[in-house]
């Protein structure tokens, strides 16, 4: 049924464009764009205001954009350090023409160091771009992931079920270990894990000018390779004159935000400070899952007329309640039997049985007090910037990242071998265990540089990279409590170990003009990671890995300017990606291999000023694909295995519609089969002893990775200064392991979100505005993902664990800009 409600969605929001009028009168706009020197600005963007009408300039600056309104029509004109121009035109009908002139601009050429690493309308990539304006009306303090849900082909979730905390992003089934993440071009991907994990970053939505999400294997960028997308953050620029801006919120869960920005304005022409202070506090919808985040960002910078240099630095410290066991399947469904059965088989003591017996959906298995993650992260990133002339710029970027924290967690009768401690002898009585307190830390640090040389010729564009980065990463363990202390001081290690990866590529991009509406784009990438750890691991094996690899990544497509309203593009891609830490250490007997990827994509989309409508096809072709066992390891993370063969493949539907000036209609879809040529399951059986039981599978589904993602908006500006905006996202079943069994699977939802923004009129601030926010408005009860495990004792036993998110709830924000 929900999913009915998506596809009808759609359908209306395909049916409105189909008889959205056409018949008006209609102008066609033509020009050049250069900046003040006369040289043209290939790729330069214009939009035109409250349309979907939007085009890029060719290598010679020129441009076309047709079916305009006629009458005055208000146009942005933007390129990459150059200041943008907005001007209102009054178009007639049949042929106009403006040329546009652009002006350098000291704060804008900050923004050159991420044009190496992004596409543009002329890249024959799948992207969206999510503006300040779009993150700032959603922005109460919840994590990036769940700003960004209505992408297309994206589903979020969060441990804590409420948005704040650890949360996680999925792009067409992927997870985030295979999505590559850059600020301002810099690697943000933990190294060894490839993860990345939005609660070091609390309120970075705050300090951010823009994302954009490539799909697929996108556009050559640095650190890990883009296995399912490609996710661009850049930060807010400074802005030319000083300001104040303070955000409130407070919400359902006790969840309060508190932030304020300010920023000195541009001093002397050439000079600019700006910053941010946060703090972020939720209890979490899950029992016991609060979070507690504080956060600062600051930049400064010297913006002259060739060169710019900007500093860049922020600052993450969490303290948050785990939640990362999620709800046993029993504790969803309320079921008393299924819950006893649960305790008895798992072994839980009484505390535990007693908590589970009296839990509901909100269930966390954890009862210490202290059973907390606590990690700080610091960044900071010099960016230099130089433009040799209109035509060539290059940029270098220095950046260090060190991070340092644990989790801590009270243990419940352990072994004193599983710490390499002897028993301990008591009178005659030999004592084997120990309740205990430990602290697993991480102590790690990354450093390096990125550059990048943009050159733009008649008819062509070159951009080269280069970059490298060190990590180096310290894993132990220490014991602070015990009740039977066994010789052991307040934290003695019990085990340590050290890791460390080095990743460097060099890369080279080619677009070229064959004619005034067809470009070929190419692209090649040449990467090489080293990898060695060695120490004891937290289970008390020896560890000791040391692996060398290069990978080739070419990249080629066409984009085809068909008309001036419609777009085409092809493009086939390669990427190659490496293994992660706990691949290598979770693997039962042979060690991972790396992946290969071939990516072939095939785009268009139509821009009209009343509709919007797009479509990408895409093959993604594995070769010993990492895919997730359902299983999770002791830290939480997935377990993976290779699988020789497997692909994901699917088509990504956009529509979007204004029929009214004051009525807004968006909808995407996705349709996508997940698959596994043949996949072996394996399952222990303990009934006496220790066997291992094999199954095969066929053209099976991938663990994860839903077939069917749906989301969509109706904007009204229902009156002056109120906006409201209806949100709804669909999400089909995911299976939780590859065995395609729906006992072993997460049930589809639909769920909608309801916003209303209200600008405050007359008040002493440049800007106040109120924000409500009503979260899962028809309370649906909901997992969007989860795990699984089996084994045999006598029969086969399935262990189904989800994250339940958040009922319906409501959260307020105030904005005030001075």
């Amino acid at each position: 049924m929900p999913f009915r409600i998506a596809l009808r969605l759609l359908t209306v929001s395909l049916l409105v464009l189909t008889v959205v009028p056409s018949a008006f009168a209609q102008a066609t706009l033509t020009g050049r764009v250069t900046d003040t020197d006369g040289q043209p600005l290939a790729g330069a963007t214009l939009v035109v205001q409250d349309t979907y009408l939007g085009t890029s300039t060719d290598a010679d600056g020129r441009y076309q954009l047709a079916d305009l309104p006629t009458g005055d029509v208000t146009l942005r004109v933007r390129f990459l350090g150059f200041r943008a121009v907005t001007e209102t035109r009054n178009l007639t009908a049949g042929a106009n023409s403006w040329d546009v002139t652009l002006e350098a601009d000291v704060l804008e050429q900050a923004e050159v160091v991420v044009s190496a690493t992004r596409a543009d309308a002329r890249t024959p990539v799948a992207f969206t771009d999510v503006d300040r304006e779009t993150i700032r009306e959603q922005n109460l303090g919840q994590d990036l992931p769940m700003l960004l849900d209505l992408a297309p082909s994206v589903v979020v979730s969060s441990d804590a079920g409420a948005g704040v905390g650890y949360t996680n992003l999925s792009i067409r089934g992927t997870d985030i270990t295979r999505i590559n993440v850059t600020i301002n071009g810099i690697p943000l991907n933990d190294s060894e894990s490839q993860g990345v994990f939005w609660v070091n970053m609390p309120d970075f939505a705050s300090s951010l000018d823009n994302v954009q999400i490539q799909r697929g294997v996108g556009t050559s960028t640095n650190g890990g390779a883009a296995f399912g997308a490609t996710i661009n953050l850049l930060t807010d620029s400074n802005r030319p004159e000083a300001y104040a801006e303070a955000d409130f919120g407070y919400g359902a869960f006790n969840t309060q935000k508190y932030t304020l920005q300010f920023g000195s304005g541009l001093l002397d022409g050439r000079w600019a400070l700006d910053g941010r202070l946060s703090r972020i506090l939720s209890d979490g919808y899950v029992d016991r899952a609060r979070s507690n985040l504080q956060s600062y960002f600051i930049q400064g910078g010297y913006y002259g007329d060739q060169t710019t240099l900007q500093f860049i630095h922020f600052n993450g410290a969490e303290e948050t309640y785990q939640s990362w066991f999620g709800t046993p399947e029993a504790a969803l469904t309320g079921d008393v039997q299924a819950k006893e059965a649960y305790a008895d088989t798992e072994g839980l003591n009484d505390a535990q049985r007693q908590n589970l017996l009296s839990s509901d959906r909100r269930y966390n298995h954890y009862l210490y007090e202290n059973e907390v993650d606590n990690y700080r992260q610091s960044h900071y990133q010099l960016h230099l910037t130089h433009a040799f002339q209109p035509r060539l710029t290059a940029s270098a970027s220095l950046h260090y990242t060190g991070g340092q924290g644990f989790f801590e967690q009270f243990r419940d009768d352990d072994d004193f071998a599983d710490y390499g401690l002897p028993n301990l002898t008591l009178g005659n009585e030999t004592v084997e265990s120990t309740d205990l307190i430990r602290r697993r830390w991480l102590d790690n640090s990354f450093y390096g540089f990125v550059s990048s040389l943009i050159y733009t010729g008649p008819g062509w564009s070159l951009t080269a990279g280069a970059a490298y980065n060190d990590y180096t990463n310290d894993h132990f363990g220490e014991i602070i409590w015990a009740q039977f202390a066994n010789g052991t001081d307040i934290r003695d290690r019990y085990y340590d170990n050290v890791g460390d990866k080095t990743d460097g590529n060099v890369f080279a991009k080619l677009n070229y003009d064959i004619n005034a509406r067809l470009n070929v784009f190419a692209d090649a990438q040449v990467r090489n990671v080293t990898y060695a750890t060695n120490g004891i691991d937290s289970d008390l094996r020896a560890i000791a890995i040391d692996e060398d690899y290069t990978f080739f990544n070419p990249k080629v497509g066409l984009n085809a300017q068909l008309t001036p309203n419609d777009r085409a593009y092809a493009l086939v891609a390669v990427a190659n990606r490496e293994p992660t830490r706990t691949d290598f250490l979770d693997a039962a007997l042979v060690a991972p291999e790396p992946e290969r990827l071939v990516d072939y994509e095939l785009g268009f989309e139509r821009r009209t000023r009343n509709y919007l409508v797009a479509a990408n096809l895409y093959y993604m072709d594995y070769t010993d694909q990492l895919v997730p066992t359902g299983e999770l390891n002791d830290v939480g993370s997935s377990v993976k295995v290779n699988v020789p063969t497997s692909y994901r493949r699917g088509i990504e539907l956009q529509a979007a519609a204004r029929p009214t000036p004051k009525l807004e209609v968006q909808a995407n879809y996705t349709f996508s089969q997940n698959k596994i040529e043949d996949f072996t399951s394996v399952v222990y059986d303990y009934t006496t002893g220790f066997d291992i039981l094999q199954e095969t599978f066929d053209d099976t589904d991938i663990a994860l990775s839903p077939s069917h993602i749906a989301g969509g908006s109706v904007t009204v500006q229902a009156a002056k200064g109120l906006e409201v905006q209806l949100l709804g996202k669909y999400v089909g079943e995911q299976f939780l392991d590859n065995t395609s069994n729906p006992d072993r699977a997460i049930d589809a939802f639909f769920v909608s979100d309801l916003r209303v923004g209200f600008t405050v009129p007359n008040t002493p601030a440049k800007r106040t505005q109120i924000t409500l926010l009503v979260n899962n408005l028809f309370d649906a009860e909901y997992s969007a993902r989860g795990y699984t495990y089996r084994y045999v004792v006598g029969e086969e036993i399935t262990r189904n664990h989800f994250y339940p998110q958040a009922g319906i709830n409501i959260q307020a924000g105030l904005n005030v800009l001075f």
